[in-house]
């Protein structure tokens, strides 16, 4: 009986596709989850968990993505420098306005596997406030977010 073969890395490093997702009026949990099982490469027929085997994600308003419920003004960010008293918490409301890529960027992260690889797949997504992105050599392909 043949067994299924374990995808390496090399099976997927030149065939790496992109995408864009627009994040105007999309909900953050929604649009994290998606973009995390793309980044991981979940979507795809052959995937290994051990193997980074996703691809790349272009996210582009980001400071319009919308949080449900009262998380804008309830949510809070935590960061703290490692001295005694150093805790700093913002609201959501606040980090949405200074630092929107801040607010995918963990939302996404927290949605990652907790290894080696977290860093690899956050790597390969680029995160934009405005609607201007860089990529357009790549010929992102569009993304869509139920």
């Amino acid at each position: 009986m043949k067994s299924t073969p374990a995808a390496k890395l090399s099976d997927f490093t030149a065939h790496r596709q992109w995408y864009l997702v627009d994040a105007q009026d999309c909900i953050l949990g929604k649009l994290a989850t998606v973009v995390a099982d793309t980044l991981r490469g979940k979507t795809k027929a052959v995937f290994s968990p051990h193997v980074d085997c996703g691809d790349y994600v272009i996210i582009i308003n980001a400071g319009k993505v919308k949080l449900t419920g009262a998380k804008r003004e309830k949510k809070i960010y935590r960061r703290h420098s490692g001295y005694l008293g150093h805790l700093k918490e913002v609201v959501a409301k606040d980090v949405l306005d200074r630092q929107p890529k801040r607010v995918i960027q963990e939302a996404v992260a927290g949605m990652l596997p907790k290894n080696k690889l977290r860093k690899h797949f956050l790597e390969k997504m680029y995160i934009y406030a405005e609607s201007e992105h860089k990529h357009a050599g790549q010929n992102p392909i569009p993304l869509k977010i139920k």
